[in-house]
């Protein structure tokens, strides 16, 4: 990775991520999945400097803007990833090395022909479960109340999970998505799920 971003460039997309080459690993790592424009992960990072982030959106666009603003305020427990999420949590994050994953407002395909195009599915449980460290959670908000119902299910059904108290972000931390549709007066749906 070169100093002067703090986008991750691995040398070995097959293997996974150096962790320890990347960040301080006393500390534990919280996992932004489409980490956006960036508001959310930039403001957990400032509140919570006693913790790893790892934003992870496949828009390279994106993620330049929200480098800029990770080193105009001069982060360090922040990094980011370039890479479609679910190839990045069945392959590259290390066993046990996440304490938090953040889902927000992932693309609901609402199509029945893009359905197999969706983030959650039965068998991203298992790079799910197989990523977290053990009591590790996962916070999930959407405005789309069918899939909400589909990831709720999917996640109630795993005996691997139990529910746990949802996860509201504080205003400083609404992603640019929340902000839109709270002024649109849609519902958002929000659930959150632990490691047994």
């Amino acid at each position: 990775m070169e100093a002067t971003t703090s986008i991750i460039a691995p040398n070995n997309w097959t293997s996974v991520l150096p962790l320890d080459k990347v960040f301080d690993i006393t500390k534990p790592l919280e996992v932004d999945v489409g980490c956006g424009k960036g508001r959310f992960i930039l403001s957990r990072a400032v509140s919570h400097p006693d913790a790893n982030y790892l934003g992870i959106d496949r828009l390279l666009k994106r993620l330049r803007i929200v480098d800029k603003r990770i080193r105009r305020r001069g982060l360090e427990n922040v990094r980011l990833l370039r890479i479609e999420a679910s190839y990045a949590i069945e392959h590259l994050l290390p066993p046990g090395s996440v304490t938090t994953f953040y889902v927000q407002f992932p693309d609901p395909w609402p199509k029945r022909r893009h359905h197999r195009r969706r983030l959650f599915s039965p068998h991203i449980l298992d790079a799910i479960h197989r990523t977290l460290a053990t009591g590790g959670k996962i916070h999930l908000v959407t405005d789309h109340t069918h899939y909400f119902e589909v990831i709720n299910g999917i996640f109630t059904a795993d005996p691997r999970f139990d529910e746990t108290e949802v996860f509201i972000p504080t205003e400083e931390e609404r992603t640019n998505f929340e902000l839109i549709f709270l002024r649109q007066n849609k519902t958002i749906s929000r659930c959150s799920f632990e490691k047994m």
